[in-house]
């Protein structure tokens, strides 16, 4: 007998793969805060330039082409 037939049907609680709107909110309206400072790091500056698209996903279309368009205009100046 396998060590986990001793334990009968347990089935793994399955992570959830939906993001929080309101929590990838507060994280945009902070890195657009910080792009807007006008002193981001290269680095820095990489990395939000990759991760913002992937995090407007979870957000309305519409919402999300105006913080694509913010970050744009942010990162440009």
């Amino acid at each position: 007998m396998a060590q986990l037939d001793m334990f009968g049907e347990i089935a793994a609680p399955q992570p959830s793969a939906a993001a929080d709107p309101e929590r990838v909110r507060r994280k945009l309206d902070a890195m657009l805060a910080e792009a807007r400072s006008g002193s981001v790091p290269q680095s820095r500056r990489r990395l939000m330039e990759t991760i913002v698209p992937q995090m407007v996903r979870w957000l309305p279309e519409d919402e999300a082409e105006r913080v694509r368009l913010a970050f744009g205009e942010a990162l440009a100046a």
